[in-house]
């Protein structure tokens, strides 16, 4: 059984290889389909962005496809960024440029009202057109300052109180057990073997 994972985010690519291992499924990714389109990820929501990605890479690659997108929800910023988290500081900012815009903006802000949630909404999307979605959710709260280099993203800023460490700190296995990719894809990859049963009985 083959899917197609629908990024090119070399980092998202290894975590999301490694949450799906084990699953009996080969698993593929757009560096294998270098003309396929880039999708406008111009969602309002994140489950918006990650079925519109796995929908359009589905119908282009004859595949089924796994597409996921993650935002940041941070209270005292009325949940900002959102959806938006990729893109925060800019169309084309770097991890870097998002963490300093987020920290910047919670300057003064105390610990307790640093309260946040990574939101990671993992969808499928057969050609055809069935689609299934799946959610995880990670609270924690925001650093004052980056700390620890692994990990992507808001990773070295986004605290764990149960760890006291930042994702950036904690081992990747061990983030890859808790976080909320792991936790969307958990339920993500049943979705996908219960779907897969299904479709290899239509194409039969």
């Amino acid at each position: 059984m083959h899917i197609v994972l629908a990024t090119r985010n070399q980092h998202k690519k290894q975590e999301l290889v490694a949450l799906l291992s084990g699953s009996g499924i080969t698993i593929r990714t757009l560096d294998d389909f270098p003309e396929a389109p880039e999708v406008v990820e111009d969602g309002d929501t994140c489950e918006a962005n990650a079925l519109k990605k796995a929908v359009e890479i589905a119908g282009y690659t004859g595949l089924p496809a796994v597409a996921d997108d993650t935002g940041l929800e941070v209270d005292a910023l009325g949940g900002r960024p959102g959806a938006f988290a990729a893109r925060y500081a800019g169309e084309n900012a770097s991890y870097e440029d998002n963490c300093r815009k987020l920290l910047h903006e919670l300057r003064g802000v105390p610990p307790a009202q640093r309260g946040a949630r990574f939101v990671t909404v993992a969808a499928i999307a057969f050609p055809g057109g069935k689609t299934m979605s799946a959610k995880g959710v990670l609270d924690g709260v925001i650093a004052e300052s980056v700390v620890g280099s692994n990990g992507f993203g808001y990773d070295p800023v986004f605290v764990l109180p149960e760890y006291n460490q930042t994702l950036g700190q904690l081992p990747p296995d061990v983030k890859n057990r808790i976080s909320h990719r792991a936790r969307a894809f958990a339920q993500a990859k049943t979705l996908l073997q219960q779907m897969m049963g299904d479709w290899n009985s239509v194409r039969a």
